[in-house]
Formats: structure tokens, sequence, C-alpha cells
């Protein structure tokens, strides 16, 4: 990454390497429809790229509209905090129409984690603050609604499609070994 958004090892929840030639970071809402929409795009664009890919994710809950996406935030940090952020990412996503509490101990009982522990987080806003500084980096780094990609530390302001962000991504690539 050459400017703007920069990852930060000890706080982004990453998949890949943090050296990887291209990075990707989607600030994202776990009830917003695009975010649901946008994940099998990411997927397949994780796939694509294989190793050459760091995807970072940070949460940008915007519950002016999303009453239930800050919660839902809070279950994937107290997913985190058992070893499953990632699982749990997709199963918010995949839930977001019901993401009350006893979808999201249903969602911690499907992946095999303690659900008293994670509802007992969930309830005492254990992970606000973090959830809160990744809102906070969104917010001055531009973003003012969600899905917002950032590629190789630049905004992408293009159709969330597969198509264009692969297009954006090769450009962006190839601006940052110049």
């Amino acid at each position: 990454m050459d400017e703007g958004v920069v990852l930060d090892a000890e706080r982004d929840h990453v998949r890949g390497e943090i050296g990887a030639p291209i990075t990707v970071v989607e600030y994202g809402d776990y009830e917003c429809p695009l975010c649901a929409k946008a994940q099998p795009i990411v997927r397949e664009i994780q796939q694509s790229l294989g190793d050459r890919l760091c995807f970072a994710f940070r949460h940008f809950p915007v519950t002016r509209v999303h009453p239930h996406a800050e919660r839902a935030a809070q279950a994937a940090e107290a997913a985190n905090a058992q070893g499953k952020f990632w699982e749990m990412h997709e199963l918010l996503l995949e839930n977001q129409r019901a993401l009350d509490d006893k979808i999201l101990s249903a969602c911690a009982a499907a992946l095999g984690l303690d659900q008293a522990r994670l509802i007992g987080e969930v309830m005492l806003e254990i992970y606000a603050r973090r959830i809160q500084h990744d809102f906070i980096l969104g917010v001055r780094e531009g973003v003012n609604a969600t899905p917002c990609f950032f590629i190789n530390g630049c905004r992408y302001d293009g159709a969330i499609r597969l198509n264009p962000l692969l297009v954006a991504i090769a450009q962006r690539n190839g601006r940052a070994r110049d």
C-alpha cells in the first residue's frame, strides 16, 4: 500500500499476509443488504487473487438505519475472542434479516462457541471501544456508506460487482509497483 488507509496488524481482521502486493479493506455493517450482496464477490476476489491479496474487514455499523448492526459487530468480536471471527462474519451476513440475541446465540452454537460467554460479552459491550475505533477511522477516511472498499490505500467508488472491482484492483496494483 502506498497511501491512504493503512493496515494495523494488531487490530485489523485480515485474511492473507499483511505484506501482500494487493490490499483491500472493507468497511462494513452486518445489517447492510449491500454488504451481504458484496460478500460472495469478496470471496471470489479472495479465491482469484490467492496469496497476492490481503483482505481486511473493519466495522462501520450505521445504527441510524440498522439498529442491530452494532450488536452484530459485538458478536463478531466476541467470536474473535474464541478464535472464530471469519466464521461468525460469514454467518452474520447470511442471517442479517434477523440479528437479535436469539440469532446471535444460534450462530454461536452453530460455530461451537461458548454461547453464554458470547452473549454475555455482547450484553456488556466488551468490544464497544474497538468497534467505535473502526467507525472513527472510517469517518476520518471518508466512509459515509457501506460497503466501502479501499484498494491499496485508495477509496474505491465504483460498482460493487466482480469485474469492476477486479479492474480497479489491477489498476491500483499496477500503480503500487510504479
